[in-house]
């Protein structure tokens, strides 16, 4: 499973789940509903339904939601593994713990990282959203259909 907020969906988030696709023979790209952390720009809903058109390309992803525990929602889809990508050194830190936390729910769960591509290491959710806030285009960094979400939801109204 590749589990995140997606809010929004980028092309650097695709890139991770096509190359899980090729990896595994079925992925579930999970977008996690309720966080403790972040305010998302998009409903838990939106997110799944921009996901899923962005990645109905590929035969063996579904999209899910989850509202627990990674661990719980892998055991809950049957997943073995949880694949992150990981685009500088803080990120390497930060899911390296998280791994091992993981690990001590749920020992029978592994953690997969596949690097970002070059072309995507730079790109983060926020800095797009922020981005878009600031009415820069970003239809080079995200899917169509979520360039186009970002224009309703925040009214930019310029393309790239």
């Amino acid at each position: 499973m590749c589990p995140g907020t997606y809010d929004p969906v980028t092309n650097g988030h695709l890139d991770i789940i096509e190359r899980a696709a090729r990896l595994f023979d079925h992925v579930v790209a999970s977008v996690a509903e309720g966080s403790n952390t972040k305010q998302p720009l998009f409903t838990a809903d939106e997110r799944r339904a921009l996901l899923h058109e962005s990645v109905r390309h590929l035969d063996n992803v579904e999209v899910r939601g989850f509202n627990c525990l990674v661990t719980d929602h892998a055991h809950e889809i049957g997943a073995s593994a949880v694949v992150k990508g990981l685009r500088t050194a803080a990120d390497f830190e930060y899911e390296f713990q998280m791994a091992h936390f993981n690990r001590r729910l749920a020992n029978d769960i592994d953690t997969i990282y596949i690097p970002a591509s070059p072309e995507w290491a730079f790109l983060s959710s926020s800095g797009v959203r922020e981005a878009a806030a600031w009415g820069a285009p970003v239809d080079g960094w995200v899917p169509p259909n979520v360039a186009d979400a970002l224009r309703e939801r925040i009214g930019t109204g310029r393309t790239a």
